[in-house]
């Protein structure tokens, strides 16, 4: 099942959930509709909307509750990376030019707050409180995962673990909160629930793992933003990991100056270095064995299209060309 067939499944659903969150956006301010009109509609996958309902269908739920909770995810999702692109100072986004680039740091981060309240107000309409509690603590590792991740710039002594740790909070923590939503609506027990938690939690990890490897296996048309970005802001993802560990030494010593310092300048000079290790097909195969750890974790649920297609994405999120 491809991603064309996945979405057909639940045209109806995402059709829903894209029409409340165009209505949910309406302010009487005009320039919070102005840029959250221009970063929801700039190209995004809907993949974390797609995990809400499609865990809410392969639990058997019959209401309508998962159009909302998918359309909280995406305005959660959306205010991080307005406040992400802010703080990586980023100015390219899908291949579009970010909301910070065209209209300011300062807009882009109150329209991220706007959009992180308005959220909290749709949680609020759903009256159920284990919904609050889960996202709430959803949004709580997030922005911990941003501080953790800030606090490792520009340190090339970073660990797997420590870069494992980030992840998990700052982009895997919303994957597992929508999956595992989707079985809190649909009242089922509590085996389920915590296999659709854990089924968002290794899908989302393979997911960054993958971001990561194409921002040094890819091309800017590929990725939808500056090849190197992330080497230009000292990130030290897992591809830079891996390769520091493994590399000659005088490999090591470029890459822990560009982690460093910042390698914008010696962006070539780093690919080189990291083809020359097994740094990308390494962060490959991390990332397939939390795929795999996804698909595992579907085989409690009833035999269904929906519960195939949650398997398909978990294969998606690691078939992206790198």
């Amino acid at each position: 099942m491809d991603l064309s067939a996945i979405r057909d499944l639940i045209a109806d659903d995402m059709r829903a959930t894209d029409l409340l969150i165009l209505d949910r956006l309406q302010s009487d301010v005009v320039l919070i509709n102005q840029i959250g009109h221009y970063i929801v509609n700039s190209g995004g996958k809907r993949l974390r909307p797609m995990i809400v309902q499609l865990s809410a269908l392969a639990v058997g739920y019959q209401g309508s509750h998962h159009i909302n909770l998918a359309a909280i995810i995406e305005f959660i999702h959306t205010a991080t990376l307005l406040h992400d692109d802010v703080v990586d100072g980023s100015d390219m986004r899908r291949s579009n030019e970010t909301a910070n680039a065209v209209w300011g740091n300062a807009a882009s981060v109150l329209v991220g707050d706007f959009l992180y309240s308005r959220s909290f107000e749709m949680m609020v309409e759903i009256q159920n409180l284990r919904v609050m509690d889960v996202l709430s603590h959803a949004t709580n590792r997030i922005a911990e995962g941003e501080v953790l991740q800030l606090l490792n710039c520009n340190d090339p002594d970073t660990t797997e673990d420590q870069y494992r740790e980030v992840i998990t909070r700052k982009t895997a923590t919303l994957f597992e909160a929508g999956a595992q939503l989707a079985a809190i609506v649909a009242e089922r027990p509590e085996c389920e629930e915590q296999a659709l938690a854990d089924y968002g939690l290794h899908l989302g990890m393979a997911f960054q793992m993958i971001d990561d490897a194409l921002d040094y296996g890819s091309s800017d048309e590929d990725i939808g933003k500056n090849l190197g970005d992330d080497l230009a802001e000292g990130k030290p993802t897992l591809p830079l990991i891996r390769a520091i560990e493994t590399g000659r030494k005088e490999q090591q010593q470029l890459l822990r100056g560009a982690i460093e310092n910042g390698g914008a300048d010696k962006v070539d000079e780093v690919m080189t270095a990291i083809e020359s290790t097994d740094a990308i097909a390494y962060t490959a195969r991390r990332a397939r064995e939390e795929a795999e750890l996804a698909k595992k974790a579907l085989e409690i649920l009833p035999a269904s299209a929906y519960n195939s297609a949650l398997a398909a994405l978990a294969d998606f999120s690691v078939q992206r060309s790198i």
